[in-house]
């Protein structure tokens, strides 16, 4: 439930008030019983950890043009390892000679 601050505009106390968002604003003040006013005050809502910022995101991998984007699998084409069958073939008749 959020807290609001009032005003009283008679006497000038401040005083906080636990409320539903649905709520009527109050109108009274608990102390003289004249107008209130709602002030706006900070919020105690703060966001800790990474993952909030722009700079905690990964970056994405870019083309030169600035319109691609990666996706799983399609990174580039490595060349042959050597566990593949044409560069096993290569290597004995390197070793060979």
């Amino acid at each position: 439930m959020p807290i609001y601050e009032y005003q009283c505009t008679k006497c000038g106390e401040i005083f906080e008030a636990f409320q539903k968002v649905s709520d009527e604003p109050l109108t009274e003040c608990r102390f003289c019983k004249a107008r209130v006013e709602k002030l706006i005050s900070h919020s105690s809502f703060q966001l800790k950890g990474s993952g909030w910022y722009l700079t905690d995101y990964a970056k994405r991998s870019s083309s030169p043009s600035g319109t691609e984007t990666s996706s799983p699998g399609a990174g580039p084409s490595k060349p042959a390892e050597s566990g593949s069958p044409a560069a096993a073939g290569s290597k004995a008749s390197e070793s060979k000679v």
